[in-house]
Parts: structure tokens; sequence; C-alpha cells
């Protein structure tokens, strides 16, 4: 159990835990169970054992009554009848700490004081309380097994031999059965206090686990987003930079589409930040790309010098559904950041096929760059993010490099 939940264990019984059996309390007070020390009696063990002892004490002198009324009875055997019986009855205090000791003493005290006979019942009413089955089932088979024998050595003044048997086993069982009652619906309150505990552990578990992938579709869509944004900067920043000379119209060209790309970083940045803090879903803002924003995609890539080659079979892009078109866009999307980055200069071939029933391909195709290219730090996360969509979509994506040197992507997605 952890800190919070034994907190608010230990917090059920403020201003009520008298009421409680102290048992109950050692089950679900994490600090008396782990010290190991023994639970104290509440103001209602101090009652229920008082009602006991007294009850244990009238029935005593009922049967101390009977002995003496015996004139088969010798005065030397009725004293230590009763004497038996007083020690009998001032065990009952202690019938929470030993109860099968105490089970199996009565078992033979009552065996030969009639006095005993109260304070044996509630022994072995409180040790099917407090102890398993196997204990009560072995001790009760005993003295059940007994009382014909115990009837048959002392007979009950005014009561034949069978009626006694049956009178004396009926209120054996009576008790015993009471007391599996009790321990059953001690056990029941504890499994259904476990179980809430366990629901509420699960429940929060759940909302962290939701919590988590909310955020991490947050961080897949930034990256997919931005990543395509920021290389476009990159690309012209670059350009700029390694061609000072260039013409005027040029230099004016590139830092069109730097402030173009930069606004729409902000923009799409603004748009997730918002649904993170609002807590809204994902087609809040502006409305997300599908399949039929793939020609605006690839021109955008030419603008920036790319050399794309679209073929697009898809003779109404409008009609793919929005979730597999969004995914499509994304992977071409991503296939073409990852060409602009790793192959620059190269030519990439995007291809769209498919139709309803068929399912919709998307492979994006690069060959191998002329020279060497330096390393991206960070490499591959959009690949393993772009896999995971297109699996949560009912499809799968396969990347690596091809027989001649190039990169290739390709993502089949279900088309009902």
């Amino acid at each position: 159990m952890t800190g919070d939940k034994a907190e608010q264990a230990v917090s059920a019984f403020q201003g009520r835990r008298w009421l409680f059996p102290s048992a109950v309390i050692h089950e679900l007070d994490p600090d008396v169970g782990a010290s190991g020390r023994r639970p104290r009696r509440t103001a209602r063990d101090w009652v229920v054992d008082f009602s006991c002892f007294v009850l244990a004490v009238l029935i005593g002198l009922a049967g101390a009554e009977t002995v003496n009324g015996d004139p088969n009875t010798p005065d030397s055997l009725a004293a230590l009848d009763q004497l038996l019986g007083a020690v009998a009855c001032a065990l009952v205090w202690l019938r929470r700490r030993w109860p099968v000791e105490l089970a199996v003493g009565m078992a033979l005290l009552g065996f030969v004081s009639n006095s005993a006979g109260g304070a044996a019942t509630i022994v072995f009413f409180s040790l099917a309380v407090h102890r398993p089955f196997r204990y009560v089932a072995w001790i009760g088979g005993i003295v059940l097994a007994g009382i014909p024998l115990y009837f048959w050595w002392r007979p009950e003044p005014g009561l034949p031999f069978v009626p006694a048997v049956l009178l004396a086993s009926l209120l054996t069982v009576s008790a015993i059965a009471c007391g599996l009652l009790v321990r059953s619906k001690r056990q029941l309150m504890l499994s259904l206090r476990d179980r809430a505990l366990r629901a509420e552990t699960e429940a929060k578990l759940r909302a962290e686990q939701a919590q988590r992938l909310a955020r991490e579709a947050i961080a897949r869509e930034m990256h997919d987003v931005l990543a395509h944004r920021l290389t476009l900067l990159s690309v012209h920043a670059g350009a700029l930079e390694f061609r000072p000379d260039a013409p005027q119209a040029e230099v004016a060209r590139a830092a069109d589409v730097i402030r173009e790309s930069a606004h729409e970083a902000l923009q799409d940045l603004r748009e997730i930040i918002g649904v993170l803090r609002a807590g809204e879903p994902d087609e809040a803002g502006r409305p997300q790309p599908t399949l039929a924003a793939l020609d605006a995609l690839v021109a955008e890539s030419r603008e920036a010098g790319m050399k794309v080659t679209l073929d697009n079979r898809v003779t109404d892009p409008a009609a793919v559904p929005a979730s597999v078109g969004r995914t499509a866009y994304r992977i071409a999307q991503e296939g073409l950041t990852n060409a602009r980055k790793h192959a620059p200069g190269t030519e990439v071939t995007v291809t769209v096929t498919g139709g309803p029933g068929e399912g919709l391909t998307v492979d994006v195709r690069n060959p191998a760059p002329e020279g060497e290219v330096p390393p991206v730090p960070g490499s591959g996360q959009g690949l393993i993010g772009l896999t995971e969509r297109a699996t949560l979509a009912g499809g799968r994506l396969a990347y690596g490099p091809e027989g001649d040197g190039g990169f290739g992507v390709r993502g089949r997605l279900p088309w009902g």
C-alpha cells in the first residue's frame, strides 16, 4: 500500500474508530500492521467482551445450580466444577489473543465442568471469527464428537440423553455458524475496500497513461509539422549564407519563403500549444491537412528548391477518409523532410495509389545523394512516430535504404 493510500486508510477511522473491532482496524491500519504489535481493544471491543463475560457467568451459574441440585454429584466435584467454571469465565477476556489455544482448553475443560459450558460456547464463536475454517473444523468436530460421551458420563437431570445431546450440539453449531458469518462479513468488507483502492489506483494509472499518450501525440504532431517548416528555413538560410552574391530576385524569393515558413511554423506551434492548454481535440483550430492538400505540400517543397515528382493516381482525394488522408499526408511530409535533410539536391518521387476497398499506398523515394552528407542529430524519430501513427490507423509503414543507395518510405493504409 502506498503512502497516500495509507493516509486514506487511517483517516477513514477519524471520529468513528471506536465502532470498529480491533481486528478490523489491525487489517486496515498500515501502521499497526507494520509495527507487529497487537491491536488494542476499542470501545466496541470492551462492550462486546464485557457482555460475553456476563453471558458466560450467567450460563455458568445456571450450570452450577444444575450440578448443586444433582444428588449423584459429590460436593467436592461440584465445588471443582464451579471453580473450573470461574476460571473458564475469566479466560473469556483472552479469547481474542489466543483463540485456538483457548478453544482446545475449553474442549477439555467443558468435558469435566458443566459450569464452563457458556464460556466454551463463546470461545468457539471467537475461534470461528478470528481463525480460518480448518481450525474450526478440527476443534469443532472433536467437540461435537465428545458431546455424547459427556452426557453418557454425566447425564443431565430431568432431560433424556438424546434431547440433551441434540440441544448441546445445536448450541455449539449455532455459535460456530454465527462466528463464521461474522468472519465472512469482515472478509467481504476488507475485500470491497481492497477492490475500491485497486480500482482507484487503476483509474489513476489510466489517467496518467492517457496524459502520456496525449503528450506523445502532441509531440509527434509538433515534429511532423515543425520539422517540415524548419527544414525549409534551413535550406533557404543556407542558400543565403553560401551565395551572398546571388541576384536580388533570388534573395527576395528566399527571404519570402523564410518569412512564410516561419509564419506557418509559429501558427502551427500556437495551435498545438492551444490544444495542450485547453484540452481540446486535435481538430481544434485550423483544419488538419488531408490528402487533398498534398499538391500544396509538393508545390511548397518545389518553391523551396526541391525536385519533386508527384504521381497521384487517386481520382478523388477528397473522398479519402479524413483520418487516412491525414496520415497519408504526414507520411509524404516526413518523406520529403527526410529527403531534404539527408539527400539534398536529389529528385524525390511521391506516388499515391489506391481506392475504396483496396487501401491507400503512399510511396516516397529518393536516390542516393551526390557526395557526403553530414549526419543530422535526432534522425529517425519522425519515422518511429509515423510507424505508430500508421499502426493506430490500421495500416503499416516500412522504410529503409534501397538497393541503389537511395531511401524509401512506403505506407499502406486501409480505405474501406
